[in-house]
């Protein structure tokens, strides 16, 4: 039986591209953003409605959480592993400047978002004994100043040694996925020795080929420092 492997924030960036590697690898890919255009030509690049299949999801969105696993189930009847891995930036001006609308979008999508995503696929992956990636960030880990993305990235880390503690004797695998700076569309000018979307896909794909019995809990991808 062929691995299902379910990824939110799809349509672009980290997601886009591991799910190009996730189907060259074999498996079967469910692909959800809010974005469902990008993804149904996703779909057909990657092989068409077997091989993968689009779903529409706003992971602020209880509901829509909801749908998007009752869809992959329904489509592929199983689901083997999950990349909670939508997410976005946030604006300038530190926590004395900054939008407080911002900063609301931004905690819903990057924390309540992925506990959405949590909670209606464990069901899943405790039946099939399956695996959980979280995209979390390296500045899930070190201080950035006036940064509430960073103190979002803070709770995903959390959230990804909570609920690694919480499922322990289950049979889930729960990886942590830290990337440095990436060249994806949160950034308008990223530095040239920013890592691209394809590193980091190679990332889970690396957590996802082991064998049952390694669990691997933290992957922190940083680019290589400039040469002096």
């Amino acid at each position: 039986m062929e691995t299902v492997l379910l990824i939110t924030g799809a349509s672009s960036g980290i997601g886009e591209a591991t799910a190009r590697r996730a189907a060259a690898a074999g498996y079967r890919v469910a692909l959800a953003a809010r974005s469902r255009d990008k993804l149904e030509h996703l779909v057909k690049e990657l092989g068409g409605e077997k091989r993968a299949m689009a779903v529409s999801c706003d992971v602020r969105s209880d509901d829509d959480q909801a749908a998007m696993v009752e869809a992959v189930m329904g489509n592929f009847g199983r689901l083997d592993a999950v990349f909670a891995n939508a997410g976005r930036g946030g604006s300038p001006g530190g926590f004395s400047g900054a939008d407080p609308a911002d900063w609301k979008d931004m905690l819903l999508t990057n924390v309540y978002g992925v506990g959405l995503t949590l909670q209606h696929c464990i069901p899943h992956l405790r039946e099939s004994r399956g695996h959980l990636l979280i995209n979390g960030s390296a500045a899930g880990r070190f201080t950035i100043p006036g940064s509430m993305y960073s103190a979002t990235k803070w709770a995903v880390t959390a959230i990804g040694h909570g609920v690694r503690e919480e499922l322990r004797g289950s049979g889930i695998r729960v990886t942590l996925i830290e990337p440095g700076m990436v060249d994806t569309p949160f950034f308008d000018q990223p530095p040239e020795a920013a890592l691209k979307p394809g590193d980091i896909a190679e990332a889970v794909l690396y957590a996802l080929s082991q064998p049952p019995h390694v669990d691997v809990n933290e992957i922190l991808v940083r680019p290589t420092p400039p040469m002096a």
